[in-house]
């Protein structure tokens, strides 16, 4: 049977948006994709909202063009596409505007689309497009103005409502009392999108045999003041620093040689060190040898288009790691990258977890399919509730889940009655055990 190598899709936009594309992926029924989803409120906060989840996908897919600038000006250190805007959209949305009597299709303000794409609509359905006011998109600035593009016509009695494609002028246009539309992709457009982005994602796997360079150095603090590089213990220190770490080079297919005296280099590709740090979610060496030798380390990796490169930047990550709490990642462009210590790995659980989750998931929807919940959306509380479970108990299984690829993390619900940090949802992706 043919194998499909995973691809993470980072999913960025506003609430709605970032439904549908979930529901749509789901759809798509391919055991190769993988969703790890950020929802922001306002397009300009979509590169802070990416910048969250990028250690953890191989592509990004954006709700749309204006939030993929925005976060595209920002420096993504994975490819990056998004769902283009106009084509069916545009079609579905002036039908909308007549059936709810929303606007006159005929005297309207649209933004984003191409000038073209309006003209082909128009002529399609048999209207005048003389009447239709159009501001293409060219740029987060060219965003900035929608609002009052819109606003000025309606006011002024040259339209009778907007189609706009930013949930923020939609809102904002409504406020103002402005028979609005927001349009919205068509189904066939996501999936295209979602094509897209996994034949990227698929393709940036390709780089991964590029080779990355790491420093793993002895902080200054470690040493005693007036100490001597060449005093006993401190040899003795180096030999198990660089038997600690052969230990853990060797999973990595990793080179270990010493750089000078108080650090060594380490040099492997960056597929293997993503698997041994799970998708650069975790720094690699820090915590087990920093515990198994007493001393904080401080860790600095390196990525480049090549050896040389990613060893200056191997050295600027490593001056950034002072004090050894955290590992930096420093790339072309500028890019930097945090990396906390480790934590328990997929390796870790029980041999049979695999199955274990399989019967957690059929005994959940079992119990919602007897509730008549066929949505099978759940958060922590929910699973409590049906496993009989502690709390913490019922968030670890919700994780457990969601590693081996059984239920999808979705965005917090954008108002929750409860005080605190609203609860997290979960899709439970039931069809992979009904197969």
């Amino acid at each position: 049977m043919a194998t499909h190598e995973q691809v993470t899709v980072g999913v960025v936009g506003a609430d709605q948006i970032v439904h549908r594309i979930i529901d749509l992926a789901r759809e798509l029924d391919n055991p190769a994709l993988r969703l790890v989803t950020a929802v922001y409120a306002d397009e300009h906060d979509a590169g802070e909202q990416a910048a969250k989840i990028a250690s953890r996908v191989d592509v990004f897919l954006f709700a749309g063009p204006l939030p993929y600038d925005m976060a595209v000006a920002g420096q993504l250190p994975v490819p990056a596409t998004y769902v283009p805007s106009g084509g069916p959209a545009l079609f579905s949305t002036l039908l909308r505007g007549v059936l709810e009597k929303v606007f006159d299709p005929a005297r309207i303000s649209v933004d984003t689309v191409l000038r073209r794409d309006l003209t082909h609509v128009y002529e399609e359905i048999g209207l005048s497009a003389s009447g239709v006011r159009l501001k293409e998109y060219t740029g987060p600035e060219s965003a900035e103005e929608f609002l009052e593009f819109h606003r000025s016509l309606y006011e002024r009695g040259r339209t009778t409502g907007a189609v706009t494609t930013v949930p923020t002028v939609d809102v904002a246009l409504r406020k103002a009392g402005v028979p609005t539309l927001r349009m919205t992709p068509s189904s066939m457009t996501i999936r295209q999108a979602l094509t897209t982005a996994i034949l990227m994602g698929s393709g940036a796997k390709l780089e991964e045999s590029r080779i990355v360079t790491m420093i793993v150095r002895v902080p200054a603090a470690a040493l005693p003041a007036h100490a001597s590089a060449s005093a006993y213990w401190y040899q003795e220190l180096k030999l198990s620093l660089h038997r600690e770490l052969l230990r853990d080079a060797r999973p990595m297919d990793a080179a270990v040689v010493p750089r000078d005296e108080h650090s060594f280099l380490i040099v492997t590709t960056m597929g293997s060190l993503r698997l041994a740090t799970d998708n650069l979610s975790m720094a690699p060496f820090l915590d087990r040898i920093s515990e198994e030798l007493g001393i904080r380390l401080e860790i600095g990796i390196g990525l480049g288009t090549s050896t040389r490169e990613a060893e200056v930047n191997a050295q600027s990550a490593v001056d950034k790691a002072t004090g050894g709490e955290t590992a930096f990642v420093v790339g072309p462009h500028g890019f930097v990258l945090q990396v906390p210590g480790e934590r328990t790995r997929a390796a870790e659980r029980p041999a049979q977890a695999d199955s274990r989750a399989t019967q957690i998931l059929a005994t959940l929807a079992e119990q919602l399919d007897d509730a008549n919940d066929t949505e099978r959306i759940v958060d922590a509380e929910k699973v409590a509730e049906l496993l009989g479970v502690t709390l913490r108990t019922a968030r670890r299984t919700l994780h457990t889940l969601v590693d081996e690829g059984l239920a999808w993390p979705m965005p917090p619900p954008r108002r929750s009655s409860k005080i605190g940090r609203p609860p997290r949802p979960y899709q439970l992706l039931v069809e992979k055990i009904l197969r």
